[in-house]
């Protein structure tokens, strides 16, 4: 990431209605969005009043973020909704910000993304797997809760981990093999079932293999070969919700190698479609 990328500056805001799976990864959300910019504005939206939000509460000081009151005036109607969008609006003319994220799975904030960027603005959305496809259309980039759920399973993974080295190398033979089939069992639990895709099913995956292609089609030079990280920008130019991890791997150029299809150039960072001599 460049420093040009790092000092955007970026208006947070969460729908705290549609966002009750986030709560859980608050830490996770703002490290994924620091590797678009820096988080000026941080506010969330929704009926303080109600009992289904007081989790919230605990965890907003800790990132800082502005809690905004929208009373249910009328049942059955999401007033939160037109408060955060009144909110954006003031905030695309008043202040000084290059993008926005939207924290939501509510394809009601579909005509704010794109209104933003018509405006020119950067916009990143986050939300769950089933968010509607406009959504993640109308955003330059969508990244799933369900990614940001893997990365905190990792960081926890490898805390235990460290964990029973510790434990490891201080308690008697005996009690090592009870320590590590305790770890062992809670790791099996925290597993998510989209866990690596195999060569076979990415080959198979006719969307991806699509995707790769024509980016490598339209960037390539004569001998067939195109910048791996130019490659990645134009597929997610054309698919908003394209990310490595969704398949189960951390880099783009583990993918890339994994599901056979392509020539790589490590030194030089470059693909080729196997088919093109």
């Amino acid at each position: 990431m460049s420093n040009e990328s790092n000092n955007l500056r970026l208006a947070v805001l969460i729908d705290a209605d549609n966002t009750f799976k986030v709560i859980d990864l608050i830490d996770e959300l703002f490290e994924e969005i620091s590797k678009f910019g820096d988080a000026s504005v941080r506010r969330i939206y929704g009926d303080w009043t109600q009992n289904q939000l007081s989790r919230w509460k605990e965890i907003l000081p800790k990132h800082a973020i502005q809690p905004v009151q929208q009373y249910a005036n009328t049942k059955g109607k999401n007033a939160t909704d037109s408060a955060l969008i009144i909110d954006a609006m003031d905030l695309l003319y008043t202040a000084p910000l290059d993008g926005f994220c939207i924290v939501s799975s509510d394809s009601d904030f579909t005509r704010l993304a794109i209104r933003f960027r018509e405006s020119g603005k950067l916009v990143y959305g986050f939300g769950e797997k089933k968010t509607p496809e406009s959504l993640q259309a109308a955003c330059n980039e969508f990244k799933y809760f369900e990614i940001l759920s893997q990365n905190k399973q990792v960081e926890s993974e490898n805390s235990l981990s460290t964990q029973t080295e510790d434990i490891s190398s201080k308690s008697k033979a005996s009690s090592k093999k009870k320590t590590t089939k305790s770890v062992t069992s809670s790791s099996e639990a925290a597993a998510t079932p989209d866990t690596k895709k195999s060569s076979r099913e990415l080959a198979m995956d006719t969307k991806l293999v699509s995707l790769i292609r024509s980016a490598i089609e339209a960037l390539s030079d004569e001998d067939g070969f195109a910048h791996m990280g130019e490659v990645k920008k134009h597929i997610v130019k054309n698919f908003s919700a394209f990310d490595s991890r969704n398949y189960g791997y951390a880099k783009f150029s583990d993918l890339i190698k994994t599901i056979g299809l392509f020539q790589v150039d490590t030194q030089n960072q470059r693909i080729k479609d196997k088919r093109k001599k």
